[in-house]
């Protein structure tokens, strides 16, 4: 790493609860867009210099940092050196030690395996916390520039875009009018495992970090002991890995004569074919299955230049009116005679996906029988609202209502294992009733005092998602007030009606560290004037905020909250 120049110079802090992180965002921010503002302008010498820039900063190093270690899901997960940072004394020698470590050296990441969904094991590779960190700095430099140059029908790991975009756009190429009915369901056999790196390295030409990408790609595995060199593919389980993949896929939609015109505001498809990708998975959308068998000649041609295959088992050309499956949802079109077309699209959750929840419901049941009723809710509440909420987009109410028969089944069975001796009478009285909840429905499973219950899926009401915009980034500098709108609208995934109202006046952003609240990270209810002083448990006296800010205000840091203001959603 080199020296940080004064232009770019946060100051110092003196521990790591003493950092201004709404400074670091600000300067982080800003960087991103200037770096995506010069690769839309294609402006190379002034692109390369911010990403120098942004690979030296501090604000970028302590960010990345807080990302890796507090943050993401895999944090307390070591690497083959087997260090885990869980102290801010630790975090902050580790900004020192990312910053004075020179030169860089990867090492090789640690193969751990998870179950997939078929049976199989899924391969990753955890690498050290130092090169998390690092890569962590890297992506931030990166990914800005090629987020000018994705195409639109890339959804998977980029900001700012998920699963529902993806199917909301599916939905869109779907509607009965469409003449695009057959469909190339098609997925790619072990996309990151395969992946040539020449092909990575070719597009990261003229980046300021190539030998450092070089040095992950190449750094090799440990599996049980045993050290493994790497010959293709970026490891699963790295911070830069969905980055690397996805530049080493975009050029899909020209691969198979996707094209665009602008219809005033907005681009509509100009072309007999039309693709959505979510990482590695895919659907190309075709007139005849003449041209579908075409389209996935083409994409097969395409990515074995890449060192890519199709996957025979999971690839197959469908009508509409069949269907076909895609990140857990069903797409078919089903006959009717109420409309013009005579057929009706209708999304639903897939039976895999139904399937999958009860096994997983069973289970958590199974391994809940003898605990108390509040070490029940704990666990299966979080469970239940993640489900609800990605279904909640699509035609999934009869699905929801079905679920909560057959959970009603489980929640007795677990009372007469967990109460064998008692009378059905008794747990009908002491776990069962409408009492805790304003609904006329006898039957709600909860805590014999509290009131505390487990919500039934069909409370959740069924809206569509509003899909992103054509091509638009989260780092486009004239699309602030856009993105603000979205993060505010994401107020209504959260558990309890409080944080569902406080988001929605704070318009989704955390008042101390101003980043979106939605980041992952989790929240607490915090209390701008202290209870010790007087202050209130009043809407007005209260603010949402991450987890390590709200520490970060109880420890002494030096940090403010700034004032809830009432949002300026449209």
């Amino acid at each position: 790493m080199q020296r940080e120049t004064a232009v770019n110079r946060a100051k110092t802090p003196a521990s790591w609860n003493d950092i201004n992180w709404c400074r670091n965002r600000k300067l982080v921010r800003n960087l991103r867009q200037r770096i995506y503002r010069a690769s839309r302008q294609g402006d190379h010498k002034k692109l390369r210099s911010l990403q120098r820039l942004m690979l030296k900063s501090r604000a970028n190093r302590e960010l990345s940092i807080r990302q890796v270690t507090q943050v993401n899901k895999g944090r307390l997960t070591a690497g083959v050196d087997k260090l885990v940072v869980k102290t801010p004394q630790g975090r902050t020698r580790l900004v020192e030690e990312v910053s004075q470590y020179q030169p860089w050296k990867a090492k090789p990441a640690r193969r751990v395996y998870i179950p997939k969904a078929n049976g199989k094991q899924r391969p990753l590779g955890i690498p050290t916390v130092l090169d998390r960190c690092m890569q962590a700095i890297v992506k931030n430099a990166l990914e800005p520039e090629w987020e000018a140059l994705f195409e639109p029908g890339s959804y998977g790991f980029r900001p700012g875009r998920g699963c529902h975009d993806a199917i909301e756009r599916i939905y869109a190429l779907s509607i009965p009018k469409t003449r695009k009915k057959w469909v190339v369901d098609a997925d790619i056999k072990g996309a990151f495992d395969n992946i040539r790196h020449a092909t990575i390295l070719e597009a990261l030409a003229g980046f300021p970090a190539r030998n450092l990408v070089r040095q992950w790609l190449k750094a090799g595995v440990v599996d049980r002991g045993v050290f493994a060199e790497t010959t293709a593919g970026t490891p699963q389980g790295g911070v830069v890995s969905p980055l690397l993949a996805n530049i080493a896929l975009h050029g899909m939609e020209s691969a198979v004569g996707v094209s665009y015109w602008k219809d005033g505001d907005s681009y509509k498809i100009n072309s007999t074919r039309a693709l959505v990708r979510y990482a590695d998975d895919f659907v190309i959308f075709a007139e005849t299955r003449e041209d579908a068998e075409a389209a996935k000649s083409d994409i097969a041609r395409w990515l074995a230049g890449r060192g890519l295959e199709l996957s025979q088992e999971k690839t197959r050309i469908r009508h509409l009116t069949e269907g076909f499956n895609f990140l857990g949802f069903n797409v078919r079109q089903y006959p009717v005679s109420n409309t013009r077309t005579g057929y009706k699209l209708l999304i639903r959750p897939s039976k895999e996906s139904v399937s999958d929840f009860k096994h997983r419901m069973k289970r958590e049941w199974s391994a809940l029988v003898g605990h108390n009723v509040d070490a029940v809710l704990a666990r299966l509440r979080p469970i239940l609202r993640g489900w609800v909420n990605y279904y909640r987009t699509v035609t999934s109410k009869e699905t929801f209502n079905g679920l909560d028969y057959w959970m009603l089944s489980r929640e007795i069975r677990w009372c007469k294992r967990t109460h064998s001796n008692k009378s059905w009478n008794w747990i009908n009285r002491t776990y069962f009733g409408s009492s805790r909840v304003r609904r006329q429905d006898k039957w709600v499973f909860g805590h014999p005092k509290t009131g505390n219950h487990l919500p039934k899926l069909s409370w959740t009401p069924i809206k569509r998602h509003i899909m992103v915009r054509y091509d638009a980034s989260p780092d486009d500098p004239d699309l602030r007030s856009y993105w603000a709108w979205r993060e505010a609208k994401k107020a209504v995934l959260l558990p309890t009606w409080r944080q569902k109202e406080l988001a929605t006046r704070q318009s989704g952003h955390c008042p101390i560290c101003q980043d979106s609240l939605h980041n992952d990270e989790e929240l607490h209810v915090h209390h701008v004037i202290p209870k010790s002083q007087g202050g209130e448990d009043a809407i007005s006296n209260l603010a949402l905020v991450h987890l390590y800010c709200h520490q970060q205000v109880h420890t002494g840091g030096k940090v403010t909250v700034k004032p809830v203001c009432l949002s300026r959603v449209r």
